[in-house]
């Protein structure tokens, strides 16, 4: 057996019957049905891997069409660790934005329009020529619309015939808009500028028109992968065309339940499509879920199962691989304001019992829900980390971090080993390893900046596993370069902290412990959800919440949305499932019953003036910020010294070990025993176990190494 053949059987060693006949179709169209979980970025980069060692191409023939910048890292990540190196993945628009910029000035005469963020004030423009009355929400729904009317492949003058067709609704007078859209690509021209819609449609403009871009452009590339097809709009599939050309070696991938886009103008027509258009495809179906419990799966293939519609003709039915977990729970609470206390509380809980919080998300199905749960686990001392805010990069204590990394490069601090470096240059923003904040805004730009700490402890690891690839430990220069790359590539790192999600931008993530909010009929389906066909999407957006989830997943939603308000139904697509601590109407006209009592929380009192607490954090520690604390100052110290070398043995964040109020809990109490120490807020049994021996000892006035070694070996 050949070199190369010893390393192809190493590549599919390991894959399951499905994913290896994906990776080893023959060149030409391939169609690969993925069910969440079931390995689909394992299998497309396999291919890749496998198509470039049987040496049908070199890495650099290779696109790789992902939709997120996030994605497309991990799938260059993972085709690295395979070594293949020079694949070409991008986001759609970041493709074509390259290309774009290296052939635009034979279309432009030399000149690029300048690309925009934000389109909203150029719709404003347009609005006031049209002579529209508006208001900022309503041209953020004009953008919206032109947004999904450029990305469908229809014109102002196609506008009113368009939608009508559709019997979609419009944000105003169909023929208002369609003058508003008009006048908004004449602000663009005006101005000299282009949208993202733009750069796909001139990048596709360029190839169709010019022979000689096109034939540099189709010899450079030369097979094409693209992962989410169901989500693909009809101009993307027309650039798709452009850099295909009359060839077919294309691989797509996607999952007809979870085409969650139409709002943008995604259609899974192409997916469902593929195998017609291409007679001569591959066709293999991924089912095997590796992600969830069987517990998960089960309840996912419920409610896909009541699909309906032409995606349902295509729905997969999943196979959990992995051993039962524990049940799906159900739970109505009084309202949204007890629901997010008592969510808030659970994500407390698991974090005391040994559960990382990046492990955890809540998920609701409008971004308005995050507030009340931003707040409600603020007042627990809970981190959080909210997708779809501001991009990681951009947030301005990452910013003022990168800047002070930077600097330090350029002092003594550069010669410092890395893992030396980076805490000591990021001291100058104020960042600690040790001193993470109690919670709310200043607790998430902590963890942001700790995020940038543990990609330098990945990045040194991965340096000293590949030494004859990447030479010497790296230093602190070299960090700084790999940083700007992720953010070239909007690349961002893991940030500790409970996710909040809405259940669009939770695509493609999951967690072990997912909590799905606010499953009142109205809000999930949305009240806008009026046709069958979006009715079918709010089920399918339900199904990729759903499987999200590894092992815990809890149901809940409010009885009614403030207290003593008119009580709501279950989502109508969970209902008829009976999930204990759901109701189950006898018919659609049955009355909602009420949530069960709640125990009321146990009163506490101050340890010194004796009033009621009623504050978190006091509550916490068992006595009011003003009263005189009795804490034992050096067995404070020695506890966080102990936690910090604990926590770089775990390889996590300090306060995923104890946070700082826990610990302050333990040197003003100095509890005696495991049943002294369990009372305390923050040591749930799993921290107990790992943990409360190391602490007893320190209590007791023992070694800080003696109690390091005491957990060495327990992660």
């Amino acid at each position: 057996m050949t070199a190369r053949d010893q390393a192809i059987e190493q590549l599919l060693s390991g894959l399951d019957p499905e994913q290896r006949e994906a990776v080893t179709a023959p060149p030409g169209p391939v169609c690969i049905l993925a069910g969440a979980g079931t390995g689909k970025t394992r299998a497309v980069t396999h291919r890749i891997a496998w198509r470039v060692l049987r040496g049908d191409m070199r890495g650099q023939h290779v696109t790789a069409v992902t939709f997120t910048a996030r994605a497309a890292g991990e799938m260059r990540d993972r085709l690295r660790g395979l070594g293949v190196s020079g694949v070409n993945a991008r986001t759609f628009h970041s493709a074509a934005l390259r290309q774009l910029r290296y052939f635009g000035t034979r279309r432009f005469g030399g000149q690029l329009p300048e690309l925009v963020d934000s389109t909203l004030k150029f719709t404003a423009i347009a609005a006031a020529r049209a002579g529209l009355q508006t208001s900022r929400a309503k041209n953020f729904d004009l953008t919206t619309e032109i947004e999904w009317a450029a990305s469908s492949l229809i014109g102002p003058d196609d506008y009113v015939s368009a939608i009508a067709a559709l019997g979609r609704d419009a944000p105003a007078a169909p023929e208002d808009v369609a003058k508003v859209y008009a006048a908004y690509i004449e602000a663009k021209r005006r101005a000299g500028v282009m949208d993202f819609a733009d750069v796909l449609a001139y990048t596709a403009d360029l190839i169709t028109d010019h022979a000689a871009t096109a034939d540099q452009i189709r010899s450079q590339y030369r097979f094409f992968v693209v992962d989410e097809y169901q989500d693909v709009t009809p101009l993307q599939q027309r650039l798709l065309d452009a850099w295909l050309g009359d060839r077919d070696d294309i691989t797509v991938v996607g999952d007809a339940s979870q085409t969650i886009y139409s709002f943008t103008g995604a259609s899974s027509r192409n997916l469902l499509d593929f195998t017609r258009r291409h007679r001569n495809a591959s066709l293999v179906r991924l089912v095997r879920d590796y992600r969830s419990t069987p517990q998960v799966v089960g309840l996912a293939n419920q409610i896909i199962g009541e699909s309906k519609g032409r995606e349902a003709k295509m729905r997969l039915e999943l196979v959990g691989q992995r051993p039962d977990g524990p049940a799906v729970t159900a739970e109505v609470f009084a309202d949204e304001a007890e629901e997010a206390d008592m969510i808030a509380r659970r994500c407390s809980k698991l974090i005391a019992d040994g559960v990382s919080p990046s492990e955890i998300a809540v998920l609701y199905r409008t971004n308005a829900q995050s507030q009340a749960y931003e707040e409600a686990l603020a007042s627990y001392g809970v981190p959080t980390v909210v997708t779809g805010a501001a991009r990681f990069f951009d947030r301005p204590e990452v910013r003022q971090a990168v800047v002070a990394l930077r600097s330090a490069a350029k002092t003594e601090i550069g010669a410092m080993p890395l893992s030396e470096a980076v805490p000591a240059a990021l001291e100058a923003v104020g960042w600690r390893p040790d001193a993470a904040p109690s919670g709310g805004a200043q607790r998430e730009a902590y963890e942001a900046v700790a995020a940038i700490a543990a990609l330098s402890e990945q990045f040194l690891e991965h340096h000293r596993a590949n030494p004859d690839e990447d030479g010497p430990d790296p230093d602190l220069d070299a960090f700084c370069a790999e940083l700007s790359r992720r953010a070239s590539e909007q690349h961002a790192p893991a940030v500790a902290g409970v996710t909040l999600a809405s259940l669009h931008a939770a695509k493609g993530l999951e967690w072990d412990a997912v909590f799905l909010v606010g499953l009142a009929d109205g809000t999930l389906p949305t009240t806008f959800a009026r046709t069958e066909t979006a009715l079918e999407e709010e089920r399918r957006l339900l199904y990729v919440g759903i499987t999200r989830a590894r092992e815990r997943l809890q149901l809940s939603y409010g009885l009614a949305r403030n207290a003593g308000g008119r009580e709501r139904r279950l989502c109508r697509f969970l209902a008829p499932l009976g999930l204990g601590g759901f109701p189950r109407p006898s018919d659609p006209g049955a009355a909602t019953p009420k949530p069960r009592e709640r125990k009321k929380a146990k009163v506490l009192d101050c340890s010194g003036c004796g009033k009621p607490l009623t504050d978190a954090r006091d509550r916490k520690l068992g006595h009011c910020e003003d009263c005189p604390a009795t804490m034992d100052e050096g067995l404070f110290e020695r506890l966080r010294e102990w936690r910090v070398s604990v926590a770089k043995q775990d390889g996590k964040p300090a306060f995923t070990v104890f946070t700082d109020v826990t610990l302050i809990a333990i040197a003003e109490r100095c509890p005696g025993s495991d049943s002294e120490l369990a009372s305390l807020h923050g040591i749930g049994k799993s921290k107990l176990d790992k943990y409360g021996p190391a602490v007893l000892h320190l209590v007791n006035g023992g070694e800080v190494t003696e109690a390091i070694a005491m957990c060495d070996g327990e992660s």
